[in-house]
């Protein structure tokens, strides 16, 4: 596990799972709302967003956390050797985007850029999960099924396989962590 994308739909729990993940495996986080979207929320130019995910994608270890754009997004899946898809049921993303909502006054959410516009995000957040749904998240499994041959997937479809992730991570890092060198 040496360069990992982290996907799925909006409000599933990615960048806390990347975070964590990051913590245990010591691989750089990149959370691609950060990325993509400066201080305020303002979208940086599209260019400068595909240069800097391009740049991350040519180095040697890395956890990528998001979404970014349907250009990128199957350049990061083709290039990680690991693929984490978060594929909560739908009911659970729209209650996690409720709560990051209303968290979100009170402390930024994870992943997402400083002084970020919680009510707009959120409402484009909703908007966002039927979309995905329904036409990106079949085109998840789909390409996952056939990338099982040649990659680690991690195939996460309820929260308590989030926690089993975390268990199978760890011991992984135990384990690489007692090899001899």
């Amino acid at each position: 596990m040496k360069k990992v994308a982290v996907f799925g739909n909006t409000g599933g729990g990615k960048s806390t799972l990347s975070k964590r993940l990051s913590e245990i495996t010591g691989l750089p986080l990149h959370a691609l709302d950060k990325i993509k979207y400066q201080s305020g929320g303002t979208e940086v130019p599209h260019e400068d967003y595909k240069r800097a995910h391009q740049k991350i994608l040519e180095t040697d270890r890395w956890i990528i956390d998001g979404f970014g754009c349907i250009e990128t997004v199957w350049l990061r899946l083709n290039e990680a050797d690991s693929l984490v898809f978060v594929d909560l049921p739908l009911c659970v993303h729209f209650w996690w985007v409720t709560k990051r909502a209303i968290a979100g006054y009170f402390k930024p959410p994870e992943g997402w850029p400083q002084k970020s516009p919680i009510l707009k995000s959120s409402i484009n957040s909703y908007r966002v999960l039927w979309l995905c749904h329904k036409y990106l998240t079949p085109r998840y499994r789909e390409y996952i099924k056939q990338a099982q041959s040649t990659k680690s997937v991690y195939h996460i479809r309820s929260t308590q396989q989030i926690s089993q992730f975390f268990e199978l991570i760890e011991n992984d890092a135990s384990v690489e962590d007692s090899s001899p060198t």
